[in-house]
């Protein structure tokens, strides 16, 4: 089994080359971001340093790695946090993080970088977020008998490690030292396995963004667009969420106006966007500047990082994804007491599951359901107000996962 794990790390890195060759332009930055990574990790990385190493693949998993970043900077100021990502989405938007000293790319998973780079960053503990699991990472961490926890840990029982043919996973999993998983289905799938070095220490987002309200920045462009209005924040979207927002907004007749921030934000898609809400006045918010705000229909998002301070300006929020891979960060928006509404795909996120139970959020397949789901909202007041409480609720509970970890891993030592 490790020679075909081996040739599909090879054969998944040949055809990032072969993307890249093609003009991909994210399979570019995947490659270019790791060129030369010993030389530079060996010019970056000072001797003596305490190190604590957190691996995130993208930009959700580093939103559960942060809180507990932060804590461990805030009680030991000399540490040096080593931060790696996976994927250039993650990379890229976080390579400035302040609350890292070091931010790499995670080298491929192969067994002489896994043991070249454990061996430059030397980290006394590592930490890894949910779903990122390297075979040889894991076993050099092992052999090395430094810790490796695995924190907002989430299994299902379709997962690779429960299969008849998971032997070679199931590997991985006994060197990890502990498990801080989200839910008690996958403590209990962890037993299955005979694994029981777990806790249910729940999702550490929350308690990032429990803080987010009294964080958010005011953002004037956006109040003045609002006018007393209803509007939907749309965040982090996708084409097909963009087609049915269209059919929604022409649907209510005007009576509501739009604040999107797409997923990505090139030239190509914020023309797309304006073709798809051709009809309606849209404006970018680079271009909004000395503009009168109250006439416009849509305030289109062309930069990157306000999303998660826009969300107060609505009266409800469209998380995008949810007809592709699936939906993105709920919880965002959810904790300024507003409903939520998303796509179909949400069957992997336990907190979206949880937050349409408690009645806090609506999932949606077609236009015309956006549109009974908006005229819901927004026409009757008693009902949004019970939604968006509800949706503030569940979040403001959720919180405490980070102190659960800090107290187990730094004061009990597991």
């Amino acid at each position: 089994m490790i020679f075909i794990y081996n040739l599909a790390i090879r054969f998944y890195v040949g055809a990032i080359r072969l993307s890249s060759f093609f003009g991909n332009q994210k399979a570019k930055r995947w490659l270019e971001g790791r060129r030369d990574w010993r030389g530079k990790t060996a010019d970056m990385v000072k001797p003596g340093e305490k190190r604590i190493w957190f691996h995130c693949s993208s930009l959700g998993e580093f939103e559960q790695g942060r809180p507990v970043m932060e804590q461990v900077k805030a009680s030991e100021p000399a540490i040096k946090i080593v931060l790696t990502f996976f994927s250039p989405s993650g990379y890229e938007v976080r390579k400035n993080y302040g609350g890292a000293d070091y931010v790499f790319y995670l080298p491929a998973d192969t067994k002489s970088n896994a043991k070249d780079f454990i061996e430059l960053i030397s980290p006394q503990k590592v930490f890894f977020t949910k779903y990122e699991y390297w075979h040889h990472y894991f076993s050099e961490l092992h052999k090395r008998r430094i810790p490796l926890y695995m924190i907002s840990a989430v299994f299902r029982p379709a997962d690779r490690f429960f299969s008849w043919y998971g032997g070679f996973f199931r590997k991985m999993l006994k060197c990890v030292t502990h498990f801080f998983v989200q839910d008690d289905q996958s403590q209990m799938l962890l037993h299955t396995i005979a694994i029981s070095n777990s806790t249910v220490a729940g999702d550490t987002r929350f308690d990032r963004v429990v803080e987010l309200p009294g964080q958010a920045k005011d953002i004037p462009l956006a109040n003045q667009f609002r006018d007393e209005k209803h509007v939907l924040v749309a965040g982090s979207t996708w084409p097909p969420d963009e087609k049915i927002i269209y059919g929604a907004l022409k649907a209510v007749n005007r009576k509501l106006k739009l604040i999107i921030a797409p997923h990505e934000i090139s030239e190509t898609r914020l023309k797309e966007i304006e073709t798809v809400f051709l009809g309606f006045k849209v404006v970018r918010y680079s271009m909004s500047s000395g503009k009168d705000l109250t006439q416009y229909d849509v305030l289109l998002i062309d930069n990157i990082g306000m999303l998660s301070s826009l969300y107060r300006y609505g009266n409800c929020a469209y998380i995008g994804g949810g007809f592709g891979a699936g939906i993105h960060n709920t919880l965002e928006a959810a904790v300024y007491g507003i409903p939520v509404v998303f796509g179909p795909n949400f069957g992997k996120f336990i907190e979206a599951k949880e937050l349409i139970n408690c009645g806090g959020a609506f999932s949606v397949s077609t236009a015309d359901e956006l549109t009974s789901q908006m005229q819901t909202i927004f026409n009757n007041e008693i009902e949004n107000q019970k939604s968006g409480k509800a949706a503030g609720d569940y979040v403001r509970a959720g919180a405490g996962a980070t102190k659960k970890i800090m107290n187990m891993v730094f004061s009990k030592n597991c």
